[in-house]
């Protein structure tokens, strides 16, 4: 590891110009310190965010502001999240243990990497790490990896749960960067890897996320997050659904869907939710939803237990919205 350089930001424009050509922020540090340590990441300057004020949590009439360094574990129980968005307080809780939650932030957990294997091993190749170099993972060890939005150079799946909450409630990220302040949709923020999967986002470099914007719906109250994974404690999803539904005189007037898991991004599945519009809910209606949402899957030999697990995923969301416990 070389030497770094650390520097503490005392505002935003002082942020994004402390931290060069080779630089990364520094916020909760859960995700970027471990690829440090495993010499996957190799910033010469850590810019060190924590003292901005970019923590709080408010309403507004059109909806809830959150701020980039807010912690995950006060937005899961801030009660605005909790009676509001429930799907995105029960995707934090799922999403770490205590600990990690205590340090992570909003904004880095936008940013989260991947937990591909490969990715994270220098001695191997990875197109994600070194594009051109291969993808091991196409032949190798993938139980835990994409099967939708995948190309020939990368099948990592995006990790985290909090953003497929995101995507579900059609959250906008806001930034600022070297050309003044932007606010990205997110469904526009992430890229499906094609030929570069070293190109995770849209964000320019330097450009800092400062909050994320949930609009306000008539749906998102109406919502769950379900995640399936191996251990109950601590565990990344094999698939997970977020799920809204707007119900008005028996038909289902709009639905969102978003899945996690499964995807090289956190995966809107625009195709399931149009299907479920205009419909009855019940067991018919999400079954042809799930085929819709999994149309596209491209498994390899060891993950293609996802598509069936993802569509069952899918039914079981959907069904604890409108059945009663």
């Amino acid at each position: 590891m070389r030497a770094i350089q650390y520097v503490r930001a005392v505002d935003e424009a002082g942020a994004a110009s402390s931290l060069g050509g080779e630089g990364a922020y520094l916020a909760g540090g859960t995700s970027l310190l471990d690829l440090m340590k495993l010499e996957v990441l190799d910033p010469a300057t850590l810019v060190d965010i924590n003292g901005l004020p970019l923590g709080t949590i408010e309403t507004r009439p059109d909806g809830l502001r959150i701020g980039a360094m807010a912690r995950n574990t006060e937005v899961a129980y801030a009660p605005e999240v909790v009676s509001g968005y429930p799907l995105l307080s029960q995707a934090l809780l799922s999403g770490a243990s205590p600990q990690l939650r205590n340090m992570a932030t909003v904004g880095g957990n936008l940013l989260q990497r991947t937990r591909c294997p490969y990715f994270r091993d220098p001695a191997t190749p990875c197109n994600k790490r070194k594009p051109g170099s291969g993808c091991p993972a196409l032949e190798g060890e993938s139980r835990a990896l994409a099967i939708l939005g995948v190309s020939p150079s990368c099948i990592a799946s995006h990790p985290s749960d909090m953003c497929v909450a995101l995507a579900a409630l059609e959250a906008v990220v806001l930034t600022r960067g070297p050309r003044g302040a932007r606010s990205i949709p997110i469904g526009e923020l992430y890229r499906e890897p094609g030929d570069r999967p070293d190109l995770e986002t849209t964000l320019e470099h330097g450009e800092l996320i400062t909050a994320v914007h949930l609009p306000a719906s008539p749906f998102a109250a109406r919502s769950r997050y379900l995640k399936v994974r191996d251990r109950a404690s601590y565990a990344f999803a094999l698939v997970s659904v977020a799920a809204a539904l707007d119900l008005q005189g028996g038909v289902v007037r709009a639905a969102r869907l978003a899945l996690g898991g499964v995807g090289t991004k956190p995966w809107r599945a625009l195709a399931a939710e149009a299907a479920l519009v205009g419909k009855a809910p019940g067991e018919a209606a999400y079954r042809a939803a799930a085929e819709e949402a999994l149309r596209g899957a491209a498994p390899r030999k060891g993950n293609a237990f996802k598509v069936e697990l993802a569509k069952r995923s899918i039914v079981r969301a959907l069904r604890a919205l409108t059945e009663p416990a």
